[in-house]
């Protein structure tokens, strides 16, 4: 029993994790390249190592032939007879017993380098797998080293890669520092295993309250769907399994822990959790919260909506940088056409003023505009709309008349669309101008200014001069007058004030 090559194989197990078969068959492969360096490359070895007594045999296996036709596998009938007895036939297969001894020290420096090469590459695929399972995971590491934004970080058995764009913006991680990060993909290079880490992934954010929230670890809740803007605004959409648990007040917590902690780990990033639902319009106007949506319209097949608010409520709406509507659509997947209610109801005033009819599209007859109503074709969006090869099925247009009128569609509806959109935008323009304030401010000037000016043609006006007479706020006229009548009356004289009564 070899004691030393037992406790060298259990100390290689122990560090790298590998199992011992795979480091006893990277043993045996050294064995046989090291046997092959001293024998030949084309030599036919058999290595074995005993996994309970450390026993190391190596022997040459070659075949008995008549005729020798490659000397490093074959050995002639007469020279087996000699080594092996009479016993021996052609077609047998005869082994010699090789001793480490019998190698040579460059041999034995061959078997050592493979052994370790196949424990690197064992070390290397376990890695491998054992990371490419947990993708999509939050892993804990510490920081190595930041080598031109990016991140390098240790996770023990490995290094990660956290690049630069994977960050959140503004966000400091100085070296030792430890950092919780989403593992976002595991590639297999030459140089080993490589894993790519990432802090702005909306996974992160939804991994982050998989942890924080037991709700959703035991598939209560579940979170439909993430939109992030990295270190500044998110949202997120939950819906409940269970009627009687609240999915907002889950992820939220009890006051909000739990989607504080999330907000921490994320550098102050605020987070919204809204309901989800399946009706496309009651999600979008939950999305677009703390804004109020006075009305939407779906256009499905373009999954296109066009939201319409209150003037007052289409700050909110867009939010800061249009980070809410931007968020709102992400989370939501509809393209959100933001609009407010005046300019709305001006686009739909100017839009019938400048409808065009579909029988005044040259081209279409009376005769067409006929066969066009009966294929659904009412108006001019619709004709625009219609597929080429549709249009061509109907009776009078061939491919070359259907072609030309789908054209001539789409071009007027395209000049109507600027056209609309132009007036539009000059009447909003002219009814801002209009709500301008009576007085600019550049009109008037202060006492210091005043004294300034006193020599020039022009000379502004000083306004607490002209309203330092005026009563503040808003003073009823009627009221003012009784004022001054109840004022008057209590100067008159009482005739009466000094006389005495007599009984």
């Amino acid at each position: 029993m070899d004691h030393n090559i037992l406790n060298a194989l259990s100390e290689i197990t122990r560090e790298k994790n590998i199992d011992k078969a795979i480091i006893i068959e990277s043993l045996e492969a050294g064995l046989q390249s090291a046997a092959r360096k001293k024998l030949g490359a084309e030599a036919n070895i058999d290595a074995k190592v005993d996994p309970d007594s450390g026993e190391m045999t190596v022997e040459r296996v070659m075949t008995v032939v008549d005729e020798v036709d490659d000397p490093d596998t074959d050995i002639s009938l007469e020279e087996a007879e000699i080594e092996f007895g009479d016993e021996v036939e052609i077609g047998d297969e005869v082994r010699y017993p090789l001793t480490l001894s019998d190698f040579g020290r460059n041999a034995i420096l061959v078997a050592k380098q493979i052994l370790v090469q196949k424990v690197r590459e064992a070390e290397r695929a376990q890695i491998f797998e054992e990371f490419r399972d947990r993708v999509d995971e939050i892993i804990v590491g510490t920081v190595q080293q930041v080598d031109r934004g990016n991140v390098l970080v240790n996770l023990g058995r490995t290094e990660a890669l956290m690049p630069y764009r994977e960050q959140i913006k503004g966000e400091r991680l100085g070296q030792g520092k430890t950092v919780r990060a989403y593992i976002i993909e595991v590639l297999d290079s030459v140089k080993g295993p490589q894993v790519i880490l990432s802090r702005s992934h909306p996974g992160f954010l939804k991994a982050l309250f998989h942890q924080e929230v037991p709700e959703i670890q035991e598939g209560i809740v579940t979170i439909k769907g993430v939109a992030r803007e990295p270190g500044t605004r998110s949202k997120i959409a939950v819906s409940s399994n269970d009627d009687r648990v609240d999915p907002v007040g889950s992820c939220v917590g009890m006051k909000g822990s739990r989607v504080q902690a999330v907000t921490r780990e994320l550098a102050g990033e605020r987070v919204d959790i809204v309901p989800w639902s399946a009706e496309p319009s009651l999600l979008i106007s939950r999305a677009l919260s703390p804004a109020v949506v006075s009305n939407i319209i779906l256009h499905r097949e373009r999954n296109e909506a066009t939201v319409i608010v209150n003037d007052d409520q289409l700050s909110k709406a867009i939010g800061k940088e249009g980070k809410n509507v931007r968020l709102a659509a992400k989370l939501t997947e509809w393209k959100i056409d933001l609009v407010s209610s005046r300019e709305y109801n001006t686009r739909q005033r100017v839009r019938e003023e400048m409808t065009m009819p579909l029988a005044d599209l040259p081209g279409v007859t009376e005769e067409l505009l006929v066969l066009l109503e009966a294929f659904a074709v009412m108006t001019i969006d619709d004709l625009a709309d219609t597929p080429l090869e549709r249009l061509a099925g109907i009776e009078g247009l061939d491919a070359e008349g259907a072609d030309s009128l789908l054209a001539t569609a789409q071009a007027t509806r395209d000049e109507l669309r600027r056209m609309i959109e132009k007036t539009v935008k000059s009447e909003l323009e002219a009814e801002a101008a209009e709500n301008e304030a009576l007085f600019a401010d550049d009109v008037f000037v202060n006492d210091d200014e005043a004294d300034e000016v006193v020599d020039s043609e022009d000379i502004p006006i000083d306004k607490e001069a002209i309203f330092k007479d005026f009563p503040e706020g808003n003073v009823d006229k009627d009221a003012a007058e009784s004022v001054e009548d109840d004022q008057e009356d209590e100067e008159k004289i009482d005739p009466f004030a000094n006389t005495e009564l007599e009984d």
